[in-house]
């Protein structure tokens, strides 16, 4: 049986503070245009696979059977979802993570980057640079 363990202690996920869904209103708000089909169902099933703390440990293979795509399409939609930093994966856990803050990139691809800002943000003047 495999171990689970909190792969991101600070981003488990809570319930949203308004209304009454496990997916947080700001996913579909801020998140969802910007991702693929198979992104999207996959974060609705990672999500109500999981357990208290976002975490499952479902195998590729399975989930490509349950979600009807081949397992390569799982592969990609995962690697979607981490570069949104929206899970976290370590073989063979995966953990649905709170959404991260917006306009700040918390990891991206398969690595920790804790603290890193998106580079438009850090290129971007201040709003009121070119005011008069």
């Amino acid at each position: 049986m495999t171990h689970k363990h909190i792969l991101v202690a600070d981003r488990v996920r809570q319930p949203p503070t308004s209304g009454f869904s496990w997916i947080d209103r700001r996913f579909l708000r801020e998140f969802a245009a910007r991702l693929s089909h198979d992104a999207i169902v996959l974060y609705f099933f990672l999500a109500a696979v999981s357990d208290k703390h976002g975490l499952s440990y479902w195998r590729d293979a399975t989930v490509a059977v349950r979600l009807r795509m081949p397992e390569e399409a799982v592969v990609a939609a995962r690697d979607e979802l981490l570069t949104h930093d929206l899970v976290a994966y370590q073989t063979p856990l995966t953990q649905v993570l709170s959404l991260p803050v917006a306009g700040r990139v918390e990891r991206g691809g398969r690595g920790a980057l804790h603290g890193l800002h998106a580079l438009s943000e850090i290129l971007s003047p201040p709003p009121d640079a070119f005011e008069s």
